[in-house]
């Protein structure tokens, strides 16, 4: 039997189906509707689903996964294997609680750092024993870019550039480039410089949208015998959570 993972953000809806661990198909939508649902229902042997969501709504094909599924509501009490010890667990972000289920779930009794490069970037730490304390969000790398533009009167909005490799700019757009893609290696070498001082074993977990642009910003260093890319880890999180509800 299969389990179907919808994780609905505030621009895409991913939606992945899951056989036990094995990841089987995964796609990304603007938004869900019943013949893409339909699809899934049909090619797949669905016995439990799962929403995370960002958005307080309803949607018309929840009736029809509903008569069909198992279907589940992912939430903060669902702390699949970790002791989650965050002093306002309703605020914490659910894809920031997905992803930490998911690190402790593909590598259990180990330290891990997890950083999502999305929108925002977060990092977020889980203990060899599943203890989750929180963690740091700062503002990813396109809102940077944007920002600079927007908050002054004379720079111009430029783009990342993954082969950007200079330590300093030669000109406006080359400097904005030196300050944010190096700005971020900086913050990111230093927050995980930070904890491998408590924690010499540590796994470096890349996700989200721009976790493979950050993996090309540590190839080189020190770090990167360390680092595992986990560009579906908030699925697998959330699949974790699917195959212990009930259990």
């Amino acid at each position: 039997m299969a389990n179907l993972v919808i994780d609905i953000g505030n621009t895409f809806t991913k939606a992945a189906i899951f056989e036990q661990d094995e990841l089987i198909y995964t796609d990304h939508y603007p938004a869900l509707d019943n013949q893409i649902l339909d699809s899934f229902l049909t090619r797949y042997a669905v016995d439990k689903a799962i929403i995370s969501t960002v958005k307080k709504q309803s949607w018309e094909w929840e009736t029809a996964l509903k008569q069909k599924t198992q279907l589940i509501y992912f939430n903060a009490a669902m702390t699949t294997g970790i002791h989650n010890h965050y002093k306002t667990p309703h605020t914490l972000g659910l894809d920031r609680l997905a992803a930490v289920i998911g690190a402790n779930h593909l590598y259990p009794k180990q330290n891990n750092l997890v950083i999502d490069g999305g929108t925002c970037i977060t990092y977020d730490w889980i203990d060899a024993a599943g203890n989750y304390f929180g963690g740091s969000i700062s503002p990813g790398l396109n809102m940077r870019y944007k920002a600079l533009s927007h908050y002054t009167a004379g720079l111009p909005v430029v783009k990342q550039d993954v082969s950007f490799a200079n330590n300093s700019g030669d000109d406006t757009e080359t400097a904005i480039r030196s300050g944010v893609q190096n700005g971020i290696k900086f913050e990111i070498s230093g927050f995980i410089e930070s904890y491998k001082k408590d924690k010499t074993e540590l796994n470096i977990i890349l996700t989200g949208g721009d976790s493979i642009f950050f993996d090309t910003l540590l190839k080189n260093s020190i770090f990167a015998p360390y680092i595992k890319n986990e560009p579906h880890l908030v699925l697998k999180g959330l699949n974790a959570a699917t195959q212990k509800h009930n259990d």
